[in-house]
């Protein structure tokens, strides 16, 4: 996608607020299929031997525990959006459910990367088990342990996943497609995140144009594009629909991470469920960090020197905001859903699904958490 053309159309007028996430029929629905899933694999994996218990438990937590089950939304919308009205949706809830296994995987290397405290409010799987360690009294270091543990489960989830999506009651060709599209989504996915850990590593080589790549990578191809093509190809999608969800989904993804940078450094922790100012904390170079950086004045950019000082975040949060940054974000965030409901108006997809791809568009990006 050509961001300096997105960035180059008239400013929408700022969405409203719309419903919550997806509707709860379907989420509902998907929270049934990982329950019942995760039962059985949690009580195979505790009859190999009772200390796996926790274990098991941990892994079956770290999905089921609140999160907004976008990607699964996001894969029944774009099968929807192809299969029409007519057709139920439970023969291929399984695979739309793999998706928030494989979302649980990422989340939990992710923590163990950035050293994260919490995840939705609560201590994030690498904290829960070097707790454990300590509470057991166990030999060695607690904080190894939990990192080793913690990348396990995530591991654990990951093939949960696999065998979730072969549980799809969908033809072979079908399946075959949807998993093609999975394997890439995957590939990606890493691809974003070892691009992240790289910018944290070298902040100082960062450009807007690079963090936006990542953002691509990381969230828009893994968060919204690559499930609406899941989604399709579960069930024949052509190449038109394909084009159009490719644009809209690379739009409202970008957007979804733009608004994430936002409420990384401004967002109420009793909402988001992380502390504030963790980005800011890292120091790591998001769009907004770097559009900041490139529009103070020199007394600003001192200041903004310090970032990474747990001291200062007040203070350099007041800054960015000052620079003009957050305005220029919110603008990029409105021209990309704009640029994606035009994609929807182009779309060969059924009414029901345009209206509630276009709804998810604003949700996704004018959320709070």
């Amino acid at each position: 996608m050509a961001n300096d053309t997105l960035d180059a159309l008239p400013l929408a007028p700022p969405p409203q607020r719309s419903a919550p996430l997806g509707d709860e029929r379907l989420r509902a629905a998907i929270d049934d299929t990982l329950t019942a899933f995760l039962r059985h694999e949690c009580t195979t994996l505790e009859s190999t031997d009772p200390a796996l218990r926790p274990f098991a438990a941990l892994a079956r937590d770290s999905v089921l525990a609140g999160g907004k089950r976008l990607r699964p939304t996001f894969a029944h919308w774009g099968w929807r959006g192809v299969a029409g009205a007519g057709p139920a949706d439970e023969p291929v809830l399984p695979a739309f459910a793999a998706l928030e296994l494989l979302h649980a995987f990422a989340l939990i290397h992710d923590d163990v990367m950035d050293g994260s405290v919490t995840r939705r409010g609560r201590p994030t799987a690498h904290q829960v088990l070097a707790a454990q360690h300590t509470g057991a009294g166990r030999a060695g270091p607690a904080d190894r342990f939990g990192t080793a543990g913690a990348v396990l489960v995530g591991d654990l989830c990951l093939v949960w996943a696999d065998r979730l999506l072969a549980r799809a009651e969908v033809p072979a060709t079908a399946l075959l497609a949807a998993r093609h599209c999975y394997d890439q989504m995957r590939v990606e996915a890493i691809a974003g995140q070892y691009l992240d850990v790289l910018g944290d590593a070298e902040p100082d080589r960062w450009s807007v144009d690079r963090a936006l790549r990542v953002a691509r990578l990381k969230t828009a191809s893994y968060t919204v594009t690559r499930p609406l093509l899941f989604g399709a190809a579960l069930t024949g999608g052509g190449a038109a629909v394909a084009e159009a969800y490719q644009r809209y989904g690379d739009a409202v993804g970008e957007a979804f991470q733009l608004r994430d940078d936002l409420l990384g450094v401004f967002g109420d922790p009793a909402e988001t469920g992380k502390p504030a100012g963790d980005d800011l904390r890292t120091g790591k170079p998001t769009v907004l960090l770097l559009l900041a950086r490139r529009l103070a004045t020199a007394a600003q950019a001192a200041e903004l020197g310090r970032t990474g000082s747990p001291g200062e975040i007040d203070r350099i949060a007041e800054i960015v905001a000052d620079t003009g940054a957050v305005a220029v974000v919110d603008a990029m965030i409105d021209n990309r859903v704009s640029a994606a409901l035009a994609a929807l108006d182009r779309a060969p997809i059924d009414g029901s699904t345009r209206a509630a791809l276009s709804a998810l568009a604003v949700a996704a990006t004018q959320r709070r958490s």
